[in-house]
């Protein structure tokens, strides 16, 4: 009895060797460019691998600078957050200084002097704490980033630009200008002008 089915000596030598289902063929992969061998695969993998760490890497990187610009922008903020409120005590300050360098004994009895300068230094103490301190000018040249001149004094055989004269003081915080010192600046005396030639004299 014939059977219609072929057996694998009825196929053709090519048929009967071809790969069964599900099977890899053997060979090297085919790429665009044609066949490459497995090293070249492994190669480019290993580049791809490298490119991969290289940008992990620089994110691990931004991200730990942008955390430390995180925490000074934090500690800035910290720092200068009471600034307007510390601003706003100047003028009590002020107005306590003027109070003790106004008194005189004859005036006012000694006992409400000497309380008045305890509540300034006790004032000025509790700044120094906040990180207020005062702008050291007097009889410093005249600094623009600190002081407002609110007038110029001539000083015969002065020095150009030499505070004289501390009209309303000064604070920093943290370094910082508060409130620039308001002063009184020197000016060089200047020689009179020469009379033009040929003018006569009064």
């Amino acid at each position: 009895m014939t059977h219609d089915n072929p057996t694998a000596k009825d196929l053709p030598a090519e048929v009967s060797e071809a790969p069964s289902q599900g099977e890899a063929a053997p060979g090297p992969v085919e790429g665009p460019g044609g066949f490459r061998t497995p090293e070249a695969i492994l190669a480019e993998k290993d580049q791809e691998i490298g490119v991969l760490k290289d940008r992990l890497l620089r994110l691990q990187a931004e991200f730990e600078n942008f955390k430390k610009r995180q925490a000074r922008e934090r500690a800035e903020f910290l720092k200068y957050a009471h600034e307007g409120l510390l601003r706003e005590f100047l003028p009590i300050l002020d107005n306590l200084e003027r109070a003790v360098g106004s008194a005189t004994d004859d005036a006012q009895p000694a006992a409400i002097r000497t309380g008045v300068e305890m509540i300034v230094r006790l004032f000025r103490t509790t700044l120094e704490k906040a990180g207020v301190t005062p702008v050291e000018c007097l009889g410093k040249p005249f600094d623009p980033n600190r002081m407002q001149a609110v007038l110029q004094v001539e000083a015969p055989g002065g020095t150009d630009g030499q505070v004289l004269e501390v009209v309303q003081p000064g604070y920093l915080l943290e370094g910082r200008v508060l409130r620039p010192a308001m002063v009184k600046v020197s000016r060089a005396s200047r020689p009179p002008e020469s009379r033009d030639a040929g003018e006569p004299e009064a």
